[in-house]
């Protein structure tokens, strides 16, 4: 964690020495760093046409001939794939008639990088997990980037999009998840926002992780957590300024446009939405504000905050935090959406199911091992027979009744659950370089703490691999991106609720709860994350201000769950900053300092 961040640092310090290629050619190296194994990713190109889109993309629809493309990749499980092929199977064999039982979820998802770098291949560390856990079909959009595209072109992309989810490919809005990280979580809830504003139909909710919602940086968090944060602080005249490339010679009209920065914006009529952001990224503040805001405009809002976590903390695969925050994406589609959903999703029917086969079930599909790359294997490489009696079994979302205290979800490969362990054996998958192989929770469920096997050191691996993996997982500027995978029964209860009293059964247990989820152990607790105030080293923008002595005043309007692993977990590499007492916004955090 010191060198990732030493080096994100120096990227920023040194800026001069480097281009926006340079930065694009270390993102596009693929095939780096461990990611989870076992998933299909089919890339597609689509034409975009007009769509009479209204508002502040009209003129940039009415200039659509056709002849632009964009890009994307279908991203989907091994085990979603097979229950799906075993589904279509059984639909052409005339064994399903009807509408069939399931109410598929699809997601689309819009990547981080600052707006001017990384892809959807890129992130295929936070896609391949995510689409694993919802269980869904996941599209990632390659969007256009700045500084090439001044806003609001991604935006149009964005929207572009989601109708070709919703008009050409006939999935109900009610079953459209929005996700996106860093600057991709902005521009999700600025696509949300358009379609508010413009009266078309919202898709059911929005997972949003570290979102960048206020380009113009007012809040502490920017300056008090800098020295712990991976991200550097842009700075005025930069050439490699996200801000700069992203609103170009129209920044001041822009930058606190509310699809733009997000928090200058109306919430009130948005879906669901899940945020969640690291305690000491520069960005915490401002992500406190947002949930604030959005619960004063009566959304249902789940914030939560995991404390000793960076930006996007969910892409660092050594980071075990980052397996609660996707298990916790799995309970909040599963379990708290369809409590709010106004629409249940529906059925796809025939005509969509069959637009999303010809999409995904193509020669293009290909495998992603767990060492990054693609294994030259078509689909047919994770195509098998699945029993008769899974098949209808709702692929990992299963109800559990076992007294297991460590159950799994139905279809669970011990590779998809991952511990590392030593072994110098070659008959692994591939996940891992350097031998690594996975061991399933049944295994550590049944061994004691102290013959846990071990992360193999860094001196074990070759130091080429060790270089490329240093040089993937710093590559991008404003939003690392990767993850790690786990699965999590539904009947696991993450979280508090997020409006309403607190039921008896809460208040009478003690204010710390604890929450096991599989091998990992985290301690929750509803408390007030640190207090927001403004930067006093510059201007601050007085709606920020405002708000910010409105949280101060009234107290945060959204419950706040903050995660801490349990005890002696810490996380080690920033364990020096909690020697320290800070001097800024502790009063509405209490959690103890080591």
């Amino acid at each position: 964690m010191t060198l990732l961040s030493s080096i994100m640092r120096g990227v920023s310090r040194y800026s001069h020495l480097a281009n926006i290629d340079t930065v694009r050619l270390l993102m596009s190296i693929g095939g780096l760093v461990p990611v989870p194994s076992d998933a299909l990713v089919t890339p597609v190109t689509f034409s975009v046409r007009k769509r009479l889109l209204r508002g502040i993309l009209e003129n940039l629809d009415a200039a659509e001939d056709g002849m632009r493309e964009l890009c994307g990749e279908w991203v989907v499980g091994k085990k979603t794939w097979q229950r799906l092929q075993a589904e279509w199977r059984a639909r052409k064999e005339g064994k399903i008639s009807g509408k069939p039982k399931r109410k598929e979820r699809v997601v689309l998802y819009l990547h981080g990088g600052a707006y001017y770098t990384s892809s959807a291949a890129s992130h295929r560390l936070i896609t391949i997990p995510l689409a694993k856990y919802l269980d869904a079909r996941l599209f990632a959009l390659d969007y256009r980037l700045a500084p090439e595209t001044r806003f609001p072109g991604p935006l149009h992309d964005a929207v572009s999009a989601y109708f070709r989810l919703v008009d050409d490919l006939h999935v109900p809005p009610e079953n459209i998840i929005l996700a996106g990280d860093s600057a991709g979580g902005g521009l999700t809830l600025a696509l949300l926002m358009y379609l508010r504003d413009n009266d078309y139909p919202l898709p059911s909710g929005a997972i949003l992780m570290s979102p960048w919602v206020d380009l113009t940086m007012s809040c502490e968090s920017w300056e008090s957590n800098a020295q712990y944060d991976i991200v550097p602080m842009p700075q005025p005249g930069d050439h490699l300024n996200p801000i700069a490339c992203y609103l170009g010679e129209h920044m001041e009209k822009y930058l606190t446009h509310p699809y733009a920065s997000p928090l200058f914006g109306d919430f009130k009529g948005l879906p669901p939405l899940l945020i969640q952001a690291g305690e000491v990224e520069v960005l915490r503040d401002e992500i406190t504000l947002l949930a604030h805001k959005a619960a004063l405009a009566g959304v249902e809002v789940r914030h939560e905050l995991y404390e000793d976590m960076v930006h996007v903390f969910q892409s660092l695969p050594f980071f075990d935090t980052a397996k609660h925050a996707f298990a916790s994406c799995h309970d909040f589609v599963w379990n708290f959406l369809p409590q709010y959903q106004s629409r249940t999703p529906q059925s796809l029917d025939t005509s969509a199911e069959k637009g999303l086969e010809d999409e995904i079930d193509t020669d293009a599909a290909r495998v992603v091992r767990g060492d990054g790359t693609e294994t030259g294997a078509g689909r047919e490489a994770i195509t098998e027979e699945i029993p008769e009696n899974r098949r209808d079994s709702g692929g990992y979302r299963r109800k559990h009744h076992s007294v297991s205290p460590t159950p799994t979800l139905q279809g669970c490969e011990p590779s998809w659950d991952s511990k590392y362990v030593s072994s110098s054996s070659s008959d692994d998958e591939g996940d891992f370089e350097g031998g690594a192989l996975r061991r399933s929770r049944s295994y550590l469920s049944s061994t004691s703490t102290e013959s846990l096997p071990k992360r193999p050191s860094l001196s074990k691996r070759p130091s080429l691999a060790r270089l490329r993996s240093t040089f993937s997982a710093i590559a991008d500027v404003a939003s690392i991106s990767a993850s790690d995978t786990m699965h999590v029964p539904a009947t696991h209860v993450l979280h508090p609720p997020v409006s309403g009293d607190v039921p008896s059964s809460l208040s009478s247990s003690p204010s710390r709860r604890r929450a096991r989820i599989g091998s990992l152990s985290m301690t929750s607790s509803a408390e007030a994350p640190p207090e927001p105030a403004i930067r006093r080293a510059q201007f601050s923008h007085p709606d920020i201000t405002t708000l910010c002595q409105q949280w101060l005043s009234s107290g945060p309007a959204n419950h706040t769950t903050t995660y801490k692993p349990d005890s002696g977990a810490a996380s080690p590499q920033l364990t020096h900053k909690r020697r320290h007492t800070r001097t800024h916004s502790l009063s509405g955090y209490s959690g103890k300092l080591v």
